[in-house]
């Protein structure tokens, strides 16, 4: 675990970002539940496992931001809807455009950790 998590839901998404945008498996294994599952903008489902392996099997960040963040605290669990915008690859197809984001994170003693995430088919006007 991190010395520290994030006190807040901004800040683990901050920090999600940069981990992500870096290709660091190993920050956002710190930053995230042990159950933790990802829907794609596929619709396909990642548990954790092959979450954190996505760098090894080839994707790769050119550019990475994520921007409006609205967040949305109900006690000890939140939830945060954000946009997305990217330019990567995965085994060498192109996966660029704009998406929606949704969080789900859970306050433990330590802090904020990332319970699921949830990425939208691409935004209207963004290329598929």
């Amino acid at each position: 675990m991190p010395t520290t998590l994030p006190s807040t839901v901004h800040e683990l998404v901050e920090r999600y970002t940069a981990a992500e945008a870096a290709q660091d498996a190993a920050t956002l294994a710190d930053l995230a539940t042990e159950d933790l599952r990802l829907v794609g903008p596929l619709g396909f489902v990642l548990d954790r496992e092959a979450w954190l392996r996505r760098f090894a099997d080839g994707l790769s960040y050119a550019e990475l931001a994520i921007d409006d963040v609205d967040v949305r605290e109900h006690g000890d669990q939140a939830v945060a809807i954000a946009t997305q915008t990217q330019s990567a690859s995965y085994q060498g197809h192109t996966m660029a455009g704009r998406f929606r984001v949704t969080f789900v994170a859970g306050r433990e003693d330590a802090g904020w950790r990332l319970r699921s995430a949830h990425l939208s088919g691409p935004l209207p006007g963004t290329a598929p």
